[in-house]
């Protein structure tokens, strides 16, 4: 019937009556008298600053918590952020919240969600809280990418590099990250047929770049696999208006061409292409060896043709000195005596004479 309860100085009694919430007490002894067991308190204490509690709802309506506590009533779009002793602590959904601020230092903010980007002077803290998890949507964009936010797939802004947090709950989220870096597509070998029916097998390289991160998602599903599509219709347009040898010998001016065209069909799906270049001309077999035989043809006839020249300066030349000598008896002689000492200096020189007359005629040569 009768009952004794004592409250510390931390601590405060909620008082029940018959069900209905009557009040509080505050610290001190007390005796209760109660014979119907139609009361009940519960000691709760204020250094664990959350009030929880099956009647939370009666107790703040009662409104004798007043300034002992916080109270937070949070609709279907607001959520809540609670600092407790000057720390973060966690992020609240909608619902009914009260803490007690006569203990510990307590901080609270009331933020919309509508706005489904999360932005904060103190982000990174509340990211840590306890259920920011749960509540909150993080991610990232990287360095030299660009970040697409669809909300309800509908284009909402572009992002750029850096972390972002979405409410969860609200419109369904979805970021695309873009890469802007330079890129490089590989063409591998395409079996062309050219102008004059020769089969052969071509590879290329495309250097290209997003331009509008945009429309590079929303005009193609991929706009890697269409720019490398576009270079494969390119390439087999170009080669087959052509014959072997033209494009052989004009590879720089077809790559050029295939530039310029690519260009203007990636531009449409918001890339930009630097170069289209021709990587290797693959012929087959026997058209390769056919070649050899052409190319090794063409220098013998080169070659031949160089000899001749030679051949004709030559006797040119040789034709040019004997009229100057005929014309010339001196520099005849001159030439007769040169030959003479050259023989005279490669080795002995035996002269036999058997025709009268000779050894003078010798003589007043040398």
């Amino acid at each position: 019937m009768i009952r004794f309860l004592r409250i510390r100085p931390f601590e405060v009694g909620l008082v029940f009556r018959d069900g209905a919430f009557h009040g509080l007490l505050g610290p001190g002894a007390y005796w209760r008298f109660d014979p119907l067991r139609r009361e009940r308190i519960d000691v709760v204490s204020q250094r664990a600053p959350w009030l929880a509690h099956d009647q939370l709802d009666l107790i703040v309506r009662s409104g004798v918590v007043g300034d002992d506590a916080v109270v937070l009533d949070l609709a279907d779009h607001e959520r809540g952020l609670v600092w407790i002793d000057g720390r973060f602590a966690a992020v609240l959904p909608p619902g009914l919240y009260a803490l007690w601020t006569t203990v510990r230092r307590v901080r609270t903010a009331v933020v919309d969600a509508r706005p489904v980007r999360f932005d904060h002077p103190e982000r990174d803290a509340i990211l840590r809280g306890a259920r920011a998890a749960e509540l909150l949507d993080v991610q990232d964009v990287p360095a030299d990418h660009a970040g697409l936010l669809f909300l309800d797939g509908r284009y909402a802004e572009a992002l750029g590099p850096g972390r972002y947090a979405f409410w969860k709950g609200g419109p369904a989220v979805r970021l695309v990250r873009v890469d802007r870096r330079e890129t490089v597509v590989d063409v591998p070998g395409q079996e062309i047929l050219t102008a004059d029916k020769v089969t052969l097998r071509l590879t290329a390289v495309v250097v290209y770049h997003v331009a509008d991160p945009l429309r590079a998602v929303t005009h193609t599903d991929d706009a890697k696999q269409a720019l490398y599509r576009e270079a494969q219709l390119a390439l087999r347009a170009a080669v087959g208006a052509r014959e072997l040898d033209v494009l052989l010998a004009e590879k720089d001016e077809l790559a050029a061409e295939l530039t310029e065209h690519v260009r203007g069909r990636a531009a449409a799906f918001g890339l930009e292409v630097a170069a289209l270049g021709i990587r290797d001309v693959i012929l087959p077999g026997d058209m390769k060896e056919l070649m050899n035989k052409v190319i090794e043809a063409r220098k013998v006839a080169e070659a031949s043709v160089i000899t001749r020249r030679e051949e004709a300066a030559a006797l040119r030349h040789q034709a040019n000195t004997a009229k100057l000598l005929a014309e010339n008896p001196t520099l005849q002689r001159l030439r007769e005596l040169e030959v003479v000492e050259k023989v005279a200096a490669s080795g002995k020189l035996n002269v036999v004479l058997g025709e009268k007359g000779l050894t003078d005629r010798v003589v007043n040569l040398l």
